[in-house]
């Protein structure tokens, strides 16, 4: 049983290594971060997994981390090391995959962090330990039934998806506790039987929300004035605005998702840039 936390800690240093790599060097941060354009046009399919171990700040980093050691001793002994590295990566690709797929047509839609990875280990957890509880600050009045935060957690995460009233990314963070919740299921079913309750109260309304994107995705459309002036900004919970490229990198990059996808492929934003370059240069 010498593996207990091996694979969480294994983790945690992999974590701090690449994030500290891309604080310093911001050609490697734009290298390896969650980019839509890049991922569907570029077909650079990388960026999906190495999104997950950069982060925008060392405050960023510690509450992922803290969260991922906080909630993997007891859940890598009871599923073991292969399985648990298993849950973690499937949980942050999918979390990312639900990411992509509601900003695919937002071409400089970016996004850092191993959120998504995090929320399906806490998911998992709250799947294959029924009587647990979650402690905030560290004092047992200020604790929750397990399965309630999860409740509240995935209907907060649907209502942020829907209003955009705020710079968390909540595709992701729905995405990964989702994935990691069925995916433990399906290394542990005996938790079906034991914790069912809670299972289907967050299963069936995170289920509902992800159907609804995918067939309705107008759902989403908002248009608040909190949208308008934040589309752009990704802040410490997965965003990161990332600096553009020089003028003709810029154009040239245009000019080849064009060529690739299409005009219509091209975000508004795009196109202005791409007709006040036109004017210019008449």
């Amino acid at each position: 049983m010498a593996y207990i936390g091996l694979i969480n800690l294994l983790l945690i240093v992999v974590n701090i290594v690449v994030s500290y790599k891309g604080l310093k060097d911001h050609s490697f941060f734009d290298k390896y971060s969650f980019e839509v354009d890049n991922i569907l046009v570029y077909k650079d399919y990388k960026r999906m997994v190495t999104s997950g171990f950069l982060h925008v700040s060392w405050m960023h980093l510690f509450f992922n981390m803290f969260s991922l050691y906080a909630f993997s001793t007891s859940l890598e002994l009871r599923m073991g090391p292969s399985s648990f590295l298993t849950l973690y990566f499937a949980s942050l690709i999918g979390g990312n995959l639900l990411s992509l797929l509601i900003h695919r047509n937002h071409g400089d839609y970016s996004a850092v962090g191993a959120s998504g990875a995090v929320c399906g280990i806490m998911f998992a957890s709250i799947a294959l330990f029924p009587g647990m509880s979650l402690s905030f600050f560290g004092l047992p009045f200020f604790s929750i039934p397990a399965w309630a935060f999860g409740v509240l957690y995935v209907l907060y995460s649907i209502y942020g998806i829907r209003s955009k009233k705020d710079n968390i990314g909540h595709e992701a963070h729905l995405g990964g506790a989702l994935i990691g919740m069925l995916v433990a299921l399906c290394m542990v079913p005996e938790a079906i039987a034991e914790n069912y309750p809670t299972i289907l109260s967050i299963l069936l309304p995170g289920s509902l929300a992800v159907y609804l994107i995918i067939t309705r995705p107008h759902l989403l459309l908002v248009d608040n004035q909190y949208f308008k002036t934040h589309v752009g900004d990704y802040d410490i919970d997965d965003r990161y605005n990332l600096e553009r490229m020089d003028r003709q990198q810029e154009i040239d990059f245009l000019l080849e998702k064009i060529h690739k996808t299409g005009i219509k492929s091209l975000t508004k934003k795009e196109r202005e840039t791409l007709e006040r370059y036109s004017q210019s240069v008449n």
